[in-house]
């Protein structure tokens, strides 16, 4: 038996193992536990400890690691090798949160210099807007941005923009990636089109959804201020020619490059809007806490890697112990749209069936991620993970300081990250309950009815991630660690975690389904899909 088989045989008698115990038990049993299932990393701090597997269950998932190969693949992304072969390209996004002089190449090509030279080039471009030194066809200052994008050119940008934002900002930043035309006129109420810059964030200047609303903002822009309105356009694109050539003034085309996977870009010129609206300090500020995460990952062995046991956790739940789903929670208002970050990150680099190699894999591969921000989702979907028929892992992340507000809100807040992992863990037994009503008089029929009721079956698992303050630093930090999680996981499972072939087919019938409701010729479809289209030329 080869050797990744036998350590997939290995993590499967772990798992059967791991379904006749508890969690909670594991603490008496392992006197090392909380040591060995803690780890800190750029200012993050772990517990791994409320998870399923033993001491030995995580030897084992190591020991699976390593026959993947995970530490020479690890060593392959930070070198600039091609680690997306199906597209033959890096996934270098190490590069670009690197200090400046690094010396990182991709496929063997020199690149840091380019970043630096983009990077300078962002920051120059920053502190001339928020000077107002750089104004617009009025000769006003900006004082908001239209940032459209969508995929990895929205979704990072976003969330760092929910994270960090000042409660009175200077700069009105404001997102558009739907291609329904609400999301923009909604996103347009109130701007004043004379102090807006509108930044156009497209790898290849062709995504239909950006293009569509790059086109409605840009007459928007000259409708108000004419042909010079142009001045207002900015770009973000692998394909700068594209951007010049709709209207983008050359000196406003910022560059990134085809060895920077979509997801993987918000480091990048991607981030340009964040870095004006936010400052660049703070920008550069959330590339350095990346790096920290990954001279982390780098450096430290695969029993203290952060990355790599948040991996394996993950895997022994959805591998092991036939889990496809994840909760994400974090207890920061701020940090919401970590969960839909996440989809994106997880799901689109590894909801794959086929291996890099083109066969099928022979386990699950990425698990279904949904959540909200605590203590919002306590009252919509905690009932199905308390209670519910399936166990779903749940990663709670919290943050000690809160930035705003009130301290005793914060501690509250706190309180109820750490006992709604206690409660995961333990639950409540059937005797305990009994006990209870019994105590309030209540008659044995009605006993047995609310008892069962009441009972919370526990030994549900959290991963637990904690950061003293939400700052840029952890927020980059944070934002690396599940990188490389993914791409770790992506290893173990034989996928290529940086090419996205799954998006591609409706967005191809997309184009042919618009040239029927256009009143183009009837394509040959489904009877459905036929229907469908009749009933909306109709």
């Amino acid at each position: 038996m080869p050797q990744i088989d036998a350590a997939w045989a290995a993590l499967a008698k772990a798992a059967d193992a791991a379904r006749d115990r508890r969690i909670a038990g594991l603490f008496d049993a392992e006197p090392h536990r909380l040591s060995r299932l803690g780890v800190a990393a750029a200012g993050l701090d772990l517990d791994l400890s409320k998870q399923p597997w033993s001491l030995a269950d995580l030897d084992a998932a190591l020991r699976l690691a390593r026959a993947a190969g995970v530490e020479a693949a690890r060593d392959a992304l930070l070198a600039g090798e091609i680690v997306n072969r199906s597209e033959g390209r890096p996934a270098l996004h190490p590069a670009l949160r690197a200090p400046p002089g690094a010396d990182f190449h991709a496929a063997g090509q020199p690149v840091s210099a380019d970043v630096d030279a983009t990077r300078a080039a962002m920051a120059a471009f920053a502190a001339d807007i928020a000077s107002g030194r750089r104004k617009g066809a009025t000769s006003q200052p900006f004082t908001a941005i239209l940032h459209i994008g969508i995929g990895g050119s929205d979704l990072g940008p976003r969330l760092v923009w929910e994270a960090l934002k000042p409660l009175d900002p200077t700069i009105d930043l404001r997102f558009v990636a739907n291609v329904d035309p609400a999301e923009l006129a909604q996103a347009l109420v109130g701007l004043d089109p004379a102090r807006t810059l509108v930044v156009t964030v497209s790898k290849t200047f062709t995504t239909q959804e950006t293009l569509t609303n790059a086109e409605a903002a840009r007459a928007w822009l000259r409708a108000a201020l004419g042909p010079a309105s142009d001045s207002h356009l900015v770009a973000v694109s692998a394909s700068p020619d594209k951007a010049r050539a709709f209207g983008v003034p050359s000196d406003q085309v910022f560059a990134f490059w085809d060895w920077v996977g979509g997801r993987y870009s918000m480091w990048s010129a991607v981030g340009l809007s964040c870095a004006i609206a936010l400052g660049f300090d703070a920008f550069e500020r959330m590339l350095a806490g990346a790096a920290a995460m990954d001279a982390h990952f780098r450096e430290a062995p695969l029993e203290t890697n952060a990355p790599v046991l948040l991996a394996l956790a993950h895997l022994f739940n959805r591998d092991g112990l036939r889990r496809p789903l994840r909760a994400v929670v974090p207890y920061a208002q701020r940090l919401r749209l970590f969960a839909p970050f996440l989809q994106q990150l997880e799901m689109e680099s590894n909801g794959k069936r086929v291996s890099a190699s083109g066969g099928p894999i022979a386990h699950g591969s990425a698990a279904s991620v949904f959540g909200d921000a605590g203590t919002n989702g306590q009252h919509a979907f905690f009932q199905l993970l308390h209670q519910g028929t399936d166990v779903i892992p749940v990663d709670i992340v919290a943050v000690r300081q809160a930035r705003e507000g009130d301290p005793a809100a914060q501690r509250k807040l706190l309180a109820n990250a750490v006992a709604q992992a206690e409660a995961l863990m333990v639950g409540r037994p059937e005797a305990e309950v009994r006990a209870e009503l019994e105590g309030q008089g209540l008659p044995a029929a009605r006993i047995a009815e609310l008892a069962p009721q009441r009972t919370f079956p526990g030994d549900r698992p959290t991963c637990f991630i904690l950061l003293d303050r939400l700052d840029p630093q952890t927020l980059g930090a944070l934002i690396a660690l599940y990188e490389h999680k993914t791409f770790v996981e992506g290893v173990i499972w034989g996928i290529n975690s940086f090419d996205q072939w799954g998006v591609e087919l409706g967005k191809t019938l997309a184009v042919r389904v618009l040239a029927e409701l256009e009143g183009g010729a009837a394509g040959a479809h489904d009877p459905s899909t036929a229907a469908l289209i009749g009933k909306l030329t109709s």
